[in-house]
């Protein structure tokens, strides 16, 4: 018996309106938690109020890199010889924006949606409320309604959205969010971005390469999550390419004008005029209109889970992907998703849960070892924890920096090639706990780094994963070679 027929005979077991497990969102981590179901043999319905896909496919990932990619390439020709005499003007927006559209298939879901049919996943479209426990009222978008039992579980994959800050006229500004810059069919001449997270300085780097004269502001430094002399490389690469980067600063009013523009007035009175204003200052939950207070949970909060993704609190209630707020990437998304599939199973069959650290049915790479690529220019990567947590912890570490400048494959790379790599390594356990990584193309080093914290391989091991020459991989050997000899027993 194939998933598709195990779906229909324990839908008609349960009746046409039960479900096994429902998920509510049919972006990237409601698509693989409702697989994981289905490859289990139970019956689901995934239900999904846009586009089946969700933000990564639509509105994120997809279109940003898309936009990204092109600038990427030339400043790569640039860097080499040959290639440089070779390129000669500048970006193709039309062809850069027409690119974006087909890799967002120009915003029709219809191959996901065939995908979610081959897989055994039903699919009902509207929006999903909880009303009671394991009840779910579907509303389509004619007004009629449908009420749906799940028999085992509820998965709330619903995302997050753009946050707004408080700052005075600006929501009457209609500023753009994430949604709108990387949908955008008009290049802005002057585009002023608020924030100086992963969103807002890739697309500052972005737009940048499309023509725009960026404004960039940020209340703090540049990527504050990751090693600070990430950030100051971004800073410094941006304001190269002609972007102004304002740091430790945030507006205090932004207006509309009536011709279309938009003023922003900073803390010391300056104002920065700009054609669009795109607002990149963190996330929302999209728990705001999903019926939570009818099993007992306040709305429009974060959801509190445990390593298996089950609510706190609630033996069916799942939260998977953003709504959680663990680690707001796709890739964990994902990650959570087949942790929660599969134990979602393992609980309707009765079978045993591997919730140990580490196990089958936990998301234990959420706490320390969540890797990330940043893809502005340069690239930021890291994975595990950085420097300064390692301190707060009062872990005894090693620091190691490279120049990424040095190693040999990046003088093949380009002509003046500038980077820095900081491997921390805990000195009592011998392994690796971070890695960050900030150069041009670095992104396929990352996964290195991942293994190495995710196995926890020890450093006298590492010595033996000899790194290929001429790649930049080879700032693993230096980065070694700086920690010092594998210890003798």
């Amino acid at each position: 018996m194939n998933s598709s027929e195990r779906t229909a005979e324990t839908a008609t077991e349960h009746g046409s309106d039960s479900y096994d497990v429902v998920v509510i969102g049919a972006g990237a981590v409601g698509e693989n938690v409702a697989d994981r179901i289905v490859q289990g043999g139970l019956s689901v319905l995934i239900v999904e109020s846009e586009l089946v896909g969700g933000e990564c496919s639509y509105w994120a990932c997809m279109p940003s890199k898309a936009l990204l990619r092109a600038g990427s390439v030339l400043r790569a020709a640039h860097a080499v010889s040959g290639a440089r005499e070779a390129v000669v003007g500048t970006l193709d927006v039309a062809a850069v924006l027409a690119r974006r559209n087909e890799v967002a298939s120009h915003w029709n879901d219809s191959g996901q949606v065939n995908w979610l049919a081959q897989a055994g996943i039903e699919l009902a479209r509207g929006h999903a409320r909880l009303n009671g426990e394991r009840n779910i009222v579907i509303t389509a978008a004619d007004g009629t309604t449908r009420t749906v039992t799940a028999v085992h579980a509820v998965a709330v994959c619903t995302g997050s959205g753009a946050a707004i800050p408080p700052i005075p006229g600006l929501l009457e500004a209609a500023p753009w969010t994430s949604r709108e810059i990387t949908t955008t069919e008009t290049i802005p001449a002057r585009l002023a971005i608020i924030g100086g997270g992963v969103v807002g300085c890739e697309m500052a780097t972005a737009f940048v390469a499309l023509g725009s004269q960026v404004t960039l502001m940020s209340r703090g430094a540049l990527l504050t999550g990751v090693e600070p002399f990430a950030g100051d490389a971004v800073a410094e690469r941006l304001r190269a390419g002609g972007a102004q980067v304002l740091l430790d600063e945030s507006p205090e009013r932004v207006e509309r004008r009536d011709d279309g523009t938009v003023a922003i007035t900073l803390s010391d009175g300056r104002v920065i005029e700009a054609d669009e204003v795109v607002v990149a200052t963190g996330r929302t939950p999209g728990t705001t209109d999903l019926g939570l207070e009818t099993v007992g949970i306040e709305p429009g909060g974060w959801l509190h889970v445990d390593d298996t993704l089950r609510v706190q609190g609630s033996h069916w209630l799942y939260g998977v992907g953003d709504v959680n707020h663990r680690a707001l990437l796709t890739h964990q998304g994902k990650y959570q998703a087949r942790a929660a599939g599969d134990v979602i199973v393992a609980r309707a069959r009765g079978a045993s849960v591997d919730d140990a650290t580490w196990g089958a049915h936990v998301a234990t790479a959420d706490h320390d070892a969540v890797p990330q690529v940043t893809f502005t220019a340069p690239e930021v990567a890291s994975v595990g924890i950085n420097s300064a947590e390692a301190t707060r912890r009062g872990l005894r570490t090693t620091v190691v920096d490279y120049d990424l400048g040095r190693v040999a494959g990046a003088s093949v790379h380009a002509e003046q090639y500038a980077g820095t790599a900081r491997m921390i390594v805990d000195d009592d356990r011998r392994v690796v706990v971070g890695f960050t990584v900030v150069g041009d193309d670095v992104a396929e080093l990352l996964h290195a780094a991942t293994i190495a914290v995710v196995g926890e391989v020890p450093i006298d091991r590492l010595w033996h994963a000899v790194p290929s020459y001429p790649t930049l991989s080879e700032v693993w050997l230096r980065l070694l070679e700086g920690y010092g000899r594998p210890s003798i027993t």
